[in-house]
């Protein structure tokens, strides 16, 4: 069965002028334009091809890679916006479009929206969609507390991060868990934090649990005797320079930093860290 907006392995069942026609089964013959073919390509070959359609609606088949396939979300950039929605950069040679319908809020020519990919089948077409919680889910049971996943940065909110899970879920990092500059469209790794009663998903980079600071301790403890014994990182720091030597947030730091006092492994005054011998 073809699969529109994926790649397909279809047969080459004709040869015309401008190319050749690949069995699409119900679907029909899919145009392969000869820019695509190899100068060898022969009826009864097989071909590893993406379909869509083009600007004129028919099948088409091209050895492009798409920035996204149908059920996959991407960060991509509008190209222009007319009556019936915006046309993204989808990596072929036609744009896809996101209807009005699909818009969360309006799109402007030359931002990048991270959107899910679905074939509609409406239309019988291709399109993109801003609206993720719609294709996305929301509720995690099956994800592990500390499970590493795969992150796509797609909002923003008072309480922080919105994000997409491994290209299926969505959860939400806080404020509070965030010790890096994030950016939307970023891909990036982290953790299940939990999943709360209601089932939602909570999202970090780093847990605070004992194991992480004793870990956190030992490379500060190692940071120091690489620089003769003196660290000017102190707990008065910004956090970006924090997260630039130790990738971890100023609070954990400073946490970890007044439990190496504590144990008198460390000397703490407002421009330096000490270490004691």
């Amino acid at each position: 069965m073809l699969q529109i907006g994926k790649f397909n392995t279809l047969n080459v069942v004709k040869q015309v002028p401008f190319g050749f026609y690949l069995d699409g089964g119900d679907d029909g013959e899919v145009l392969f334009p000869t820019k695509f073919a190899g100068a060898d390509l022969q009826i009864g070959d097989q071909c590893q091809v993406f379909v869509y359609h083009d600007s004129d609606g028919r099948l088409t088949a091209t050895t492009q890679t798409p920035l996204a396939e149908v059920d996959e979300c991407a960060f991509l950039k509008v190209v222009s916006v007319n009556n019936v929605g915006a046309f993204l950069e989808w990596g072929v040679d036609k744009d896809i479009l996101v209807p009005y319908s699909e818009q969360d809020f309006p799109m402007a020519e030359g931002v990048s929206y991270v959107v899910f990919v679905y074939f509609d089948d409406e239309t019988g077409k291709v399109a993109a969609s801003t609206r993720l919680r719609d294709f996305l889910f929301e509720e995690g049971e099956h994800f592990a507390e500390k499970q590493a996943v795969e992150l796509l940065i797609c909002g923003r909110s008072d309480m922080g991060y919105k994000a997409v899970i491994n290209g299926s879920h969505l959860g939400l990092i806080f404020k509070d868990e965030v010790f890096k500059p994030l950016r939307i469209g970023q891909r990036t790794t982290g953790f299940i934090k939990r999943v709360r009663e209601d089932n939602k998903i909570d999202l970090c980079f780093q847990f605070h649990d004992d194991n992480a600071r004793k870990d956190l301790a030992e490379q500060i403890i190692d940071d120091l005797e690489a620089h003769g014994g003196i660290s000017t990182l102190t707990d008065k720091s910004s956090a970006d320079e924090i997260s630039k030597r130790f990738n971890v947030s100023k609070n954990v730091y400073k946490k970890t930093l007044g439990a190496l006092y504590k144990q008198k492994r460390i000397l703490l005054d407002k421009n330096k860290i000490t270490l004691i011998k």
